[in-house]
């Protein structure tokens, strides 16, 4: 038995485009965006979808959305755990404005390597424990099924990890933009990786 999941990143929002750190806030999606949603729902327009997974926030709601109103057939749930990392006070700031406000915590959170994080927000391993618990919870729920979720960079590169067994803490190899496409065939004995970041044209 086969379950597909099919996992995508968001379209470009404002906070993205001036590079700012942006989690558990909104941000508009640009025009460019909004495009990005467009090619995506058409490009997933023949997949039947027996289910759509959004994390919260309006970046991935509106991708979800955007992709369910041509799967009527789907449900549509949200669930927090497939939220960005948690960046606490450094959400909304630039890395240099980081750099400038709280050196040394920026210091003490690389270093710190999985379990470094910035004041009030959320390591890479405890990150990677909420998503990892997700992922399998949602495997045994469904299994057989073809599913979507809409998320973010960190969920994906974090998925990609845990299915080819390297530590999270190499999650930074796998790249993943800004309105593109995952898609992984998971197996009881194995997972295949079928696409990593597909972006669909505009």
């Amino acid at each position: 038995m086969r379950t597909s999941v099919w996992l995508i990143r968001h379209g470009q929002t404002e906070a993205n485009r001036e590079r700012r750190y942006q989690s558990h806030s909104d941000s508009p999606l640009t025009s460019y965006g909004q495009r990005q949603v467009a090619a995506l729902a058409k490009r997933l327009r023949r997949i039947p979808f027996n289910l759509i997974i959004t994390s919260p926030r309006e970046r991935t709601r509106l991708a979800a959305e955007a992709i369910a109103a041509d799967h009527k057939g789907a449900a549509l749930r949200e669930d927090p755990a497939w939220a960005e990392a948690n960046h606490g006070r450094w959400e909304g700031l630039t890395y240099k404005q980081v750099l400038a406000r709280y050196p040394a915590e920026a210091r003490a959170r690389w270093l710190g390597g999985i379990d470094g994080k910035a004041e009030g927000g959320e390591s890479l391993a405890e990150a990677n424990a909420r998503i990892v618990a997700a992922w399998q919870s949602m495997l045994r729920e469904h299994p057989g099924g073809r599913i979507l979720i809409a998320t973010h960079a960190t969920p994906i590169q974090l998925i990609l990890c845990a299915s080819l067994g390297t530590p999270p803490q190499e999650h930074w190899r796998w790249r993943v933009d800004l309105g593109s496409l995952t898609c992984l065939d998971v197996y009881p004995s194995a997972t295949i990786i079928r696409m990593v970041n597909e972006v669909p044209k505009l």
